[in-house]
């Protein structure tokens, strides 16, 4: 794992930051995503326990302007269950990188020993760019390779797709199942 670190070390004295990565309602279309039920589960129950424990939630909402983009639409509204809370952060970010968000980018230069665990829609976009970014300015990631997805490639198998796309962020970020960060949490918290 490079850069990721080991994300199961005490969660309850220095939790990761949970990321959330561009959950809106636009992902959950017809067809644009093949386990958007599986992978959107997986991550309410690591956003759940976030939650319960009160440990540090992060919102990432892309904000293209594509030419389809429509402000009457609610498709880039928040998925409902993952509409942020009072007292979680929200970052909004034009282009694919969270950090093309310069408050998301001044919040991580500020932070010290950081470590967050992302999760979401976009694993080949906003997850991949943030991930490369964030390695090169000495930030630590993990993905959760269940808890991310997607768009579809034409012609290309969605399950192999996405392997691919893990593999490639697994570069410059550590790789996690969430059934791990969920038993290494809860054994903490017991």
């Amino acid at each position: 794992m490079i850069a990721g670190g080991d994300m199961a070390a005490s969660p309850l004295e220095n939790p990761p930051i949970l990321v959330c990565a561009d959950l809106q309602n636009v992902y959950l279309a017809e067809g644009r995503i093949d386990d958007a039920g599986a992978v959107t589960s997986r991550c309410l129950t690591l956003l759940s326990l976030w939650r319960d424990n009160l440990w540090p939630v992060l919102h990432l909402k892309r904000i293209a302007q594509a030419a389809w983009f429509n402000p009457a639409s609610d498709l880039t509204d928040w998925i409902a269950e993952f509409r942020p809370r009072p007292g979680e952060m929200v970052f909004e970010h034009p282009l694919p990188s969270a950090y093309s968000s310069t408050r998301f980018s001044e919040y991580m230069s500020s932070m010290k020993n950081i470590r967050c665990a992302i999760t979401g829609f976009s694993l080949d976009e906003t997850v991949l760019a943030t991930v490369v970014e964030g390695f090169h300015r000495g930030h630590r990631y993990q993905i959760i390779a269940d808890a991310v997805a997607c768009g579809r490639a034409d012609g290309v198998d969605a399950a192999s797709y996405r392997l691919a796309m893990v593999k490639a962020a697994g570069n410059f970020a550590g790789i996690a199942e969430s059934g791990v960060l969920v038993a290494v949490a809860t054994a903490v918290t017991v």
